[in-house]
């Protein structure tokens, strides 16, 4: 008798952003003239740069001929894709061996499957808010045994509230645990970590044994030339921490799909041996991996070349002019507004704490503007929503135009 994997059951109800689509949906079917504006899934909306299409369809032209056909490649990655990255983490001024880099589809399967590199019994703290993967995925793998419904927590799972009195960033555990997730610029609340905000994890997890699981996906929007980009800018963290990043984001591979992650040789936990972790890693991705599209690993390559930097750079503005304007726009309601500055997201407080779910009712209904509720990506979340700064300018003005004008905050 199959015997399914009961774990599933103990998923929060809802899956946010199907959630979010389901009331999106139930309002244009009430209301079909009326169209709707987009602030809240992540996703890309501007035409990929001349040089990555270039590299992309010469990769597509050489599947055509014999002599340059390709068909597995390594299982790390294309080396040539690798060796650049280990350029462009040394401009970060960090030095890394390309045989620490592991190639991927992207930041969100790799962020989800890396926890099974760790027991079961594994005490895991997830920065909150977060991206939900961070949390399911453990859900998932038997690391809690119960969803608390009235305080909207995993048990035996530690949260680590980034609180607006901190910036959003949170402080390290006050007890010991195994797995500690933070992602920086972090989604949805747009913050980043200072060096020495870092370095207390870093500290924390060399002192304890843990392992930090870094999700740098939205580096590339860092202006601020005193912010890290990477955790391995913290001296010790290539001992204690495993970072994850995507071009996604940076490079508008939302649906090319590609990504990457650093196990550094050595990294070590609490009864593994230099070297151990990195070598399980690979052994897990050509068990259960073969690879990304050698297509896809082309246009990487072609990202990380001068005028791909270049140009990709060109586009990471453009969503950030975005995100000034929806900045500008909620500021001059007298809202407040937090993130835009050096990441793509916003994180704004609701109007005298009414919960975030609310909150989007009334932009949808009032503005006919979708956003992403805070309390979608956990418990410290809900009284805040947050925007995205991705999509088309003249679409991104409508929306907040709709705000400024529509949303009525008589009474709140």
């Amino acid at each position: 008798m199959a015997q399914i994997n009961k774990n599933y059951r103990k998923l929060a109800a809802g899956y946010l952003f199907p959630e979010i689509a389901r009331r999106a949906n139930a309002y244009s079917e009430a209301n079909p003239a009326v169209k709707l504006h987009r602030l809240g899934i992540g996703n890309t909306t501007e035409a990929l740069p001349p040089a990555i299409i270039e590299a992309l369809q010469r990769e597509v032209s050489n599947l055509a001929v014999n002599d340059t056909y390709s068909g597995y490649g390594d299982e790390q990655g294309n080396k040539n894709l690798r060796q650049a990255l280990v350029e462009y983490y040394k401009t970060l001024g960090v030095t890394l061996q390309s045989d620490e880099f592991f190639i991927s589809d992207g930041a969100k399967a790799d962020a989800a499957n890396i926890q099974s590199l760790f027991v079961a019994e594994s005490i895991v703290a997830i920065q909150d808010p977060a991206y939900p993967v961070y949390v399911d995925s453990n859900v998932i793998a038997g690391r809690s045994p119960n969803f608390d419904h009235e305080r909207g927590y995993y048990d035996r799972f530690v949260y680590l509230p980034g609180v607006e009195e901190r910036g959003f960033i949170p402080n390290v555990p006050s007890e010991k645990v195994d797995l500690i997730y933070l992602c920086s610029p972090n989604n949805p609340t747009g913050a980043v970590a200072n060096h020495a905000q870092l370095k207390e994890f870093v500290d924390y997890a060399r002192r304890e044994r843990a392992i930090i699981i870094f999700d740098a996906a939205y580096s590339e929007y860092i202006s601020d030339p005193s912010l890290p980009r990477s955790i391995y800018e913290i001296e010790g963290a290539q001992e204690c921490a495993i970072e994850i990043n995507s071009f996604s984001k940076f490079a508008g591979f939302t649906g090319v799909r590609l990504g990457w992650t650093i196990v550094p040789h050595a990294l070590v936990g609490e009864d593994s041996a230099v070297g151990e972790i990195r070598n399980m890693w690979y052994r897990r991705q050509c068990t259960f991996f073969n690879g990304a599209s050698n297509i896809a690993q082309a246009g990487g390559v072609a990202v990380l070349s001068s005028e791909g930097l270049k140009q990709s750079r060109k586009v990471v503005a453009y969503y950030m002019e975005n995100a000034r304007i929806i900045r500008e726009g909620l500021l001059s309601l007298n809202l407040k507004v937090y993130g835009g500055d050096n990441a793509p997201y916003l994180w704004v407080k609701t109007p005298d704490g009414i919960g975030s779910w609310e909150f989007f009712d009334k932009l949808l209904n009032e503005c006919q503007v979708i956003v992403t509720p805070g309390a979608g990506f956990g418990p410290t979340g809900d009284n805040y929503i947050r925007l995205s700064a991705f999509g088309h300018r003249e679409n991104v003005i409508a929306a907040v135009e709709s705000i400024k004008t529509n949303l009525k905050l008589e009474g709140f």
